[in-house]
This record gives C-alpha cells, structure tokens and sequence, in this order.
C-alpha cells in the first residue's frame, strides 16, 4: 500500500522475505549498517514522494559516467571509482524506497535487475578503456551474467531459497570494481602504464571471483532441485 512507510523492523523483516529469508538484523556490522543507512536514506526519499524507479534511473546514469570519466589522465581512474560508489548507494536505496513505502512490484524487481546488468556493463568498459584485455573484461562479464541466470531460472524451476550466498554476488563485484580502480588510479600516479596492469589484476581477480561463485551456486542449485523434486 503506496503511502505507509515501515519502521525498522518491519522494513527488515519485509527485507528479508524478498532476500531469501536473509535477516539484516542479523548481518555483519559493516553489512548491517550498510542496510540501515539505505533504510534511512530510502524513508527520506519516501518522505519526499520519491519512488524508486527514479532512483533506478540515477543509479544507471551513474554508471554510465564511469567510463566517461575513467579514460580521464591521472585522476581518470579515481572519479570512475567514486561514481561506482555513488551507483552502489543509489542501487541499494531504490530498493530501499521501495521496501520501506510498501512499492515493492514484480515490474521493479525486473528494472532493478537490468540496471544492475547495464551498470557492471558500463563498469567493465571502464576496465577495458583502462587497459584490460578484452577477452578478459568479456569473461567477466559473462560468468557474471551466468551466475544471475541460473539463480532466476532455478527460482523459476522451483526453487524457494536464494541457493547459496556465493563469492561471485552482487557486492563482491561492487567492491573489486570500487577497488580496481581506485588501485589503478593510485598506480596510474606513479608510472602511467602501471594503471593498465592493475586493473587487468582486478578483472583477473573478478573473473576468479564470479567462476567461483558460479560453481557454489551450481552446486546449491542441483541440491535445492533435487530435495524438491
């Protein structure tokens, strides 16, 4: 119901249930207090009438400056990393928009899903721009977009859980994209062909990251079905 916003607790509690039965309540302290500030952000904007389709739209033209500005000289690397910050805020307050107004909708969920997509795209240009190989900027983003793949066609076959919190998530790309560049910018200082190496590590680290990932989902998905079936 549009125009009711939720306490804390009630906002964790809706949270949850749309995460896989996750409780913010009983996250880490960096990850809870990450939550509570998107909650806190997110029941001002309700305040002020905000939805979270708008917020979405930000976030996404966000990440579009990243490569804008990642090709930048010297500080290039350092305003890409910031505007990967500010998309990550506005990707978790639009969900928090809408969990704390009661606008939760299947039709945002999709939109929130496709401007996560498009906003690791963008940041993965970024890489490439910087000097990243591009079959390994490709791999990157693909075993990323496998890993959400197979997560929404198992919930689809059935599966109830979010299967398995894996190493290849969301935030994990958030932060090796955050960090890369910030790294490369750093490097960039002190000799200009060091940014190219650096941020093919953090692609490398990436694409590590998401194969892993992807393999402990597989490996959650095929006993989720199984018990279930």
């Amino acid at each position: 119901m549009v125009g009711t916003q939720l306490n804390w607790d009630e906002y964790a509690t809706a949270w949850a249930r749309l995460h896989g039965g996750f409780d913010p309540r009983a996250a880490a302290p960096v990850v809870r207090a990450w939550l509570r500030f998107a909650y806190h952000v997110g029941f001002v904007l309700g305040r002020l009438r905000v939805g979270p389709t708008p917020v979405t739209v930000v976030g996404v033209l966000l990440c579009a400056c990243v490569p804008l500005f990642a090709v930048r000289p010297q500080d290039g690397p350092f305003l890409a990393s910031l505007f990967v910050l500010l998309a990550a805020v506005a990707d978790s307050v639009d969900g928090a928009v809408a969990v704390a107004t009661n606008r939760t909708s299947r039709l945002g969920y999709v939109y929130d899903s496709l401007a996560d997509r498009l906003g690791e795209v963008a940041w993965l240009a970024a890489f490439w721009l910087i000097g990243a190989p591009g079959a390994l900027v490709v791999t990157a983003g693909a075993l990323s977009w496998l890993h959400e793949y197979v997560r929404s066609r198992a919930v689809a076959a059935g599966m109830r859980e979010l299967g398995a919190v894996t190493v290849g998530e969301r935030p994990t790309r958030v932060s090796v994209a955050l960090v890369g560049l910030l790294l490369a910018g750093l490097t960039g200082l002190i000799e200009a062909d060091l940014a190219a190496g650096t941020i093919t590590m953090a692609t490398a680290v990436w694409v590590l990251l998401a194969g892993f990932g992807l393999g402990q989902l597989l490996s959650a998905v095929r006993r989720a079905l199984i018990d279930a079936g």
